[in-house]
């Protein structure tokens, strides 16, 4: 073999996307030179899979297998995607919620090769340079964040890039996105966080984060070149801080295909659950009182697509806004407070609704006086506030409604309001209980946007929009909550696939009827069926 040769083997057995290891059959081993580079069993990639899961079996704790399978996907994308698809249950936790939060706080620790762009406010001048590299010639989808909110954690800088590599593994597990064709993006403009600044290991720039019109002039040229360098891509913007979220979104969304998980995915989520979760109390949606324990941009989002869903049940917006009661960290949210956001000045209380109260706090009204006036009908936590769903709070909602509906939904499970055990005892066992992390308990559904956004995206793409608009995502939410089981609100996790490839047919349907897909584009279940990717040799 000449030099050219050898290197051109060793190439294909570093690319992740070439690499087959021992499946590499005798006539491809002949024609490639791989010859003496693997050892000679031929192996399948079952048998392959096999040997992974043992290696799982017998690692320490989940960070370890967390680290054990990136290593997998860098160096094999085929096996990596085969062995999530194959046991989605076993393995979501893994590759992302809860254990992905882990892997953004030790990201500088566990950091060997390269995935995805790192676009860092020193190299703002090279973006479109960065971009133009052929091997994204096939990029389609694109999730990008700050790192500046990350679940429940905060501001993790670069190590925040963990998040949209752990989102597109599940854009391929579940919609059959090809690996090629996702492109995690970290845009990073340094870090508040001083603890990961002064980490000897940090690989992210070490600098405060830049912000105000000079952090808006970065994103700005960075969508740009996207638009430029990738016409009709799919961009979802993840754990951006709520006071650039909702603005950045309304910003770019019809200029880019484009939309924001936390808001538009998790309210997808949280409200097909509960029209799921009502529809076994038999109370319907216009008579429920909804009391939301965040009001960041993930409990807004919520708010927002319910009274959407209540508007399309008859109700005015003033009449569905009446519906929802909103508590952040300075308790109720009242209309006489400073500072408050767009979204939360949207679900402001005025000072004279709560004047008789009575009260046991002193000062703002706490979530417990809260529960205690409201009498919610449901319970949705998107507050990062660990036990906030306390005993107190729970038996005196459970006083007063016979089938309460509490969402924990906060992640990882270090942040979760309330463990799902402590809330059926409390609520005696009347409770409607869905989670934002994974519990292991098998009645408890767990409210994962990997419900949603896969086959929103799928569901875009396959239509050619050019906008992702709300009653889409409406669209999604209703499909979703039609879809509960037997004893659970949301179908299995197994069963995400179908999932994604259901609603994608409803998404890609009202794109058609919002006038915004592509003239002539053919929307049917076997067509979009036809180009989801399965991991195969």
């Amino acid at each position: 073999m000449s030099p050219a040769a050898h290197a051109a083997a060793r190439a294909l057995l570093a690319d992740p996307l070439t690499n087959k290891g021992t499946a590499f059959t005798e006539a491809e081993r002949d024609q490639w030179g791989l010859h003496g580079l693997l050892p000679p069993h031929v192996g399948t990639l079952d048998s392959q899979i096999e040997r992974r899961q043992r290696a799982l079996a017998g690692m320490p704790d989940d960070f370890h297998r967390y680290s054990f399978l990136r290593e997998l996907q860098d160096s094999n994308e085929i096996l990596f995607h085969a062995m999530v698809q194959r046991d989605l249950p076993a393995m979501l936790p893994l590759v992302y919620t809860p254990t992905v939060g882990e892997g953004c706080e030790r990201f500088s620790d566990i950091w060997r090769r390269p995935r995805g762009l790192f676009l860092s406010w020193p190299n703002r001048q090279r973006i479109a340079e960065i971009l133009a590299d052929p091997a994204l010639d096939r990029v389609k989808v694109i999730v990008v964040s700050d790192g500046e909110r990350i679940l429940g954690l905060g501001d993790q800088g670069a190590g925040g890039m963990g998040i949209p590599i752990g989102k597109l593994a599940l854009y391929t597990a579940c919609a059959g996105i090809h690996p090629s064709e996702v492109l995690p993006i970290l845009l990073d403009v340094g870090t508040d966080n001083a603890a990961r600044r002064e980490d000897p290991l940090y690989v992210g720039w070490r600098h405060p984060r830049i912000r105000g019109a000079e952090y808006d002039a970065f994103v700005e040229d960075f969508v740009s070149a996207v638009a430029d360098r990738f016409p009709g891509v799919l961009l979802q913007w993840e754990d951006f801080a709520g006071h650039n979220a909702y603005r950045l979104l309304e910003r770019y969304r019809d200029r880019l295909l484009s939309f924001n998980d936390d808001i538009q995915g998790t309210a997808a989520t949280a409200v097909g659950t509960l029209l799921s979760a009502i529809g076994r109390t038999g109370v319907p949606l216009s008579e429920q009182r909804i009391l939301l324990f965040g009001a960041g941009a993930a409990g807004c989002g919520i708010a927002d697509m319910l009274v959407q869903a209540l508007q399309a049940d008859g109700l005015s917006a003033e009449q569905a806004r009446a519906h929802i009661w909103a508590v952040d960290r300075d308790g109720l949210i009242l209309s006489d407070m400073d500072d408050l956001s767009t979204g939360q000045r949207t679900y402001a209380r005025d000072p004279a609704e709560v004047a008789d109260w009575t009260r046991t706090s002193h000062g703002a009204i706490d979530l417990f006086d809260a529960v205690a006036n409201i009498h919610p009908t449901v319970l949705i936590g998107a507050s990062g506030q660990h036990g906030a769903f306390g005993e107190a709070v729970v038996r005196t909602m459970a006083q007063s409604v016979e089938r309460p509906v509490i969402f924990p939904l906060s992640n990882p499970v270090s942040r979760a309001e309330a463990h799902p055990v402590d809330l059926a005892r409390w609520s005696a066992g009347r409770a409607v209980i869905g989670t934002g992390s994974p519990f292991g308990i098998a009645d408890v559904t767990q409210v994962n946007n990997v419900y949603i956004f896969p086959g929103v995206g799928l569901g875009a793409l396959a239509a050619q929009a050019r906008t992702i608009t709300d009653t889409m995502f409406m669209a999604a939410a209703r499909a979703l909550g039609a879809m509960g089981g037997d004893t659970t609100l949301l179908p299995p996790i197994e069963r995400l696939r179908d999932v994604a490839l259901d609603i994608a047919v409803v998404v890609a349907a009202q794109a058609v009827a919002d006038g915004v897909a592509a003239p002539d584009v053919v929307i049917d279940r076997d067509t979009i069926a036809e180009q989801m990717w399965q991991p195969a040799y």
